[in-house]
């Protein structure tokens, strides 16, 4: 099982992305924080900025994938995609996460 972490710049933003790959079966769930403040280098620059984090639940099978695509849509020119392995979890919910992205109950760690 994996959990990915995505910054967008704003809310509508961010459920959209989820939105998109909840539909595409790239991840099963996508909880949208809004209010987050990121502080960062950019260009030589330190920045701080109001953005929304996306936490997606995927499996290991699917995160390539995942992150690819959120790649591909996302508005940033380098968008955050940070890809966490999991130690475990509530098995019901981790099946389900695996049945959701078509990883099967054997598919996926």
């Amino acid at each position: 099982m994996r959990v990915a972490l995505v910054t967008a710049p704003d809310e509508e933003t961010a459920e959209a992305l989820g939105r998109v790959v909840v539909e595409e079966g790239l991840a099963a769930c996508a909880n949208v924080l809004p209010g987050v403040t990121s502080v960062y280098r950019w260009q030589g620059e330190v920045r701080r900025d109001a953005e929304a984090l996306i936490i997606l639940k995927t499996t290991d099978a699917r995160a390539g994938e995942l992150t690819r695509r959120v790649a591909e849509m996302h508005p940033y020119d380098v968008p955050e995609v940070l890809i966490l392995e999991t130690m475990g979890g509530y098995t019901p919910y981790l099946d389900w996460v695996r049945e959701e992205t078509g990883s099967g109950s054997g598919g996926g760690s």
